[in-house]
């Protein structure tokens, strides 16, 4: 079902970059604008698992400067059937964990000093299964196609907006831009609705990997117990993460709550501790 959610949702966003590119009617323009943004994220499908590594200072760690971590992070690739990827501590107290790598044989997975501290043995298991399931199901390569698509969305509206501003866009009703209206919906709506569509594959691929990783550890109550420690801990004191990082993380590094959660890159904790509380593994 997170799969024809995910497909779903990825067609939505294809249609609407089609949508506003046929409304802007600069075929030259739409292409720039594409390529420019797969090339973006090209780069940074490459080479992010380096970048956001760097960003926060992770250190990479073996069985001799972190045993506990390394062993559990053994155990759960091998139950999932994927190469054992290199594991970091980042620096930080706030516990939280990511993913992140182009495919199973280059990733890596990263928990922060105050997770290692606070989880027991198999609240880690719990947490590290559910990463590993990020690593099994590609969610990064996903992840970059959404965010290819929203960002040359994005990149079209604000072509449209200097049009208008230069009087390039005015009286295009013959190429389906619907005039002062259309140029509204173009600029503000459609990169807003792309935005929330991206989001929301994002909330999709967290519900797969605790299901996944549920099913890796064979203890879903674990990380239902994990997930509730780390959203209240959050909660209280936010990690300082980069916004453009947050979809990364287990449980939102950054708090919000109200109108806030319309944007928001997880889906609700209690749900996610709810689903995997119904869950019976034998």
């Amino acid at each position: 079902m997170n799969g024809l959610k995910t497909t779903l949702l990825l067609v939505g966003l294809c249609l609407l970059f089609v949508w506003i590119g046929y409304a802007l009617g600069g075929q030259r323009g739409m292409m720039m604008a594409f390529v420019f943004a797969m090339l973006l994220n090209f780069i940074s499908y490459w080479f992010s698992d380096k970048i956001v590594l760097k960003m926060y200072r992770a250190t990479e760690v073996d069985e001799g400067t972190a045993p506990e971590l390394v062993g559990v992070v053994r155990t759960v690739s091998t139950a999932a059937g994927i190469p054992m990827p290199r594991v970091y501590i980042i620096p930080r107290e706030t516990p939280n964990a990511f993913a992140t790598g182009r495919n199973p044989s280059h990733a890596a997975v990263a928990a922060t000093e105050g997770l290692v501290r606070l989880l027991d043995r198999d609240e880690l298991e719990g947490v590290m299964a559910h990463e590993i399931a990020h690593v099994k199901h590609r969610d990064t390569l996903i992840s970059t196609l959404a965010a290819t698509l929203a960002s040359a969305i994005a990149m079209l509206a604000y072509m449209a907006r200097w049009g208008a501003i230069f009087g390039g866009y005015g009286g295009r009703s013959d190429r389906g831009g619907g005039g002062i209206i259309g140029l509204l919906v173009m600029t503000i709506v459609a990169p807003l609705a792309a935005t929330l569509i991206q989001f929301a594959i994002s909330r999709s691929r967290e519900y797969a990997a605790d299901a996944a990783g549920a099913r890796f550890s064979h203890k879903p109550w674990a990380l239902a117990s994990a997930l509730g420690k780390l959203h209240n801990l959050n909660q209280q004191h936010p990690m300082h993460a980069q916004p453009s990082t947050a979809h990364m993380f287990i449980v939102n590094p950054l708090s919000g709550r109200g109108l806030v959660s319309l944007f928001s890159t997880h889906p609700p904790v209690e749900e996610r501790i709810a689903r995997l509380n119904a869950m019976r593994i034998g």
